[in-house]
Order: structure tokens, then sequence, then C-alpha cells
């Protein structure tokens, strides 16, 4: 009797049982009670820390530790706006994990007549409380969203480098100016433009702060390879 029939056989009885093993895996074993998510452990939260947590934790319910949903752990947490990411590990057979990436206040705006910080990348942090002072934008926003201007504003201060941070005193939208002004403390007024290549801008200001006497009346960087200081 030929070998050849057999082996196909043991070959695709070896195939069946592979396959029955994934799909056992997939459809039994990942979403099992034996690994149910049991404790939750959440951490970098300094802000509505109790609500988060609790939302993070009713979100994990049902999850197992071999079948974590990500984006509904993202999704439970959507509604705090000072909540940049979230990222979940496993420990041991019951444990999870949650590290949380908050977002930072760069401004402030004044919103419905509360001062209120905002972030880098367009957000007003409600329910944040900021002990240190902030430069001052003017900007509107939709729920918990920057308009574009204002979120140009907050681009540019977001991406200012340490030793100029402090200098920071306001920014506003001027569409004359050509878009982001900034004032800065013992310098002409700087227009940025719009919130694009804010590091490269903020490089080029470096640079022409750097001399001597930079001059004029206001510094253009909006095109950060010909950064201007000019006279009015």
């Amino acid at each position: 009797m030929s070998r050849g029939p057999v082996f196909r056989r043991r070959a695709l009885a070896l195939i069946v049982v592979v396959v029955a093993v994934i799909a056992g895996y997939h459809f039994w074993l990942r979403d099992s009670s034996i690994f149910a998510v049991e404790d939750v452990e959440v951490t970098g939260v300094t802000t509505n820390k109790a609500e988060v947590t609790a939302a993070l934790e009713e979100a994990a319910d049902g999850m197992t530790t071999l079948h974590i949903h990500d984006d509904e752990l993202a999704d439970a947490v959507q509604r705090f706006p000072t909540i940049a990411s979230v990222s979940a590990d496993t420990t041991l057979l019951h444990g999870l994990e949650v590290k949380v990436t908050e977002r930072l206040p760069v401004a402030e705006g004044r919103f419905g007549g509360d001062l209120l910080p905002v972030s880098g990348d367009g957000f007003v942090l409600v329910g944040l409380d900021v002990d240190e002072p902030l430069p001052r934008i003017e900007a509107r926003a939709r729920g918990a969203v920057l308009d574009e201007e204002g979120a140009a504003q907050a681009a540019i201060i977001g991406a200012a480098p340490d030793d100029l941070r402090d200098a920071i005193r306001s920014a506003v939208w001027d569409s004359d100016s050509g878009g982001v002004v900034v004032a800065l403390a013992g310098a002409p007024e700087v227009r940025f433009g719009d919130g694009d290549r804010a590091e490269e801008k903020w490089e080029a200001l470096t640079s022409v702060l750097a001399q001597s006497d930079p001059g004029g009346s206001y510094i253009d960087v909006s095109v950060p390879e010909r950064p201007v200081a000019s006279r009015e």
C-alpha cells in the first residue's frame, strides 16, 4: 500500500487539529472567565482621578487578560479632555494595568466667562486646576475643542523652547499680521503665521534673538528659513 494517501490523511488530520485549536483560542479560551480581568490599576491620572478610574474599571469589566479591547478603554474616557491616550498591559492571570497620558496645559483662555487652561493640541482642559501663570490666548471653542485660530495659537505656544517659555505673555490671531502673533517680554512682537512647523519657527526666532540687536518693531518667522526683523 502506498504511503502517499496515508501521509496525506495524517497531514490533513493534523491541519484540522491545528485549526480547531486556533479556533478554540479565538472563540473560547481568550474570552474564558478563567482569564477574566478582576484587578484594574490605573496610573498617570491627576485630574478627575476617581471618575476616570471608575470609567476604565467599568470598561474593563467583561474583558479577559487574553483579550483586551483598547478601543473600548479609549472610548470610555473620551469625554475627559485632559486625557490624551491610554494603553493597557496585563499582569498575571487577572490583572490589568492601564497607563493614562494626560494633556499638559500650555496657555489659558476665557470661555463662557471662565478662565480655563488649554493644551498644545487644541483642547480646553475642563476640570484641570493650574497653579502657575500661563500665557493668555484669544480663542473660541466648540465643546472642549478650540477653533482653528485658537488651536494655532496653542500649537505655537506649546512648541516653545524651555528657555523662552517664561517670556511668553500672550498670543492672538491677527489676520492683518498673517496669523498668530506672540508677545514676548523684552522683544518685538513675533509673527508666526499658522500653527504648522511650530518648532522650526521657534528655532528661527532663537537665531534672530541671539543677535546683539535684532531690531525692528516685529519679527516674522512664518517662513522659518527666512526670518525677518522689520521696522514699520
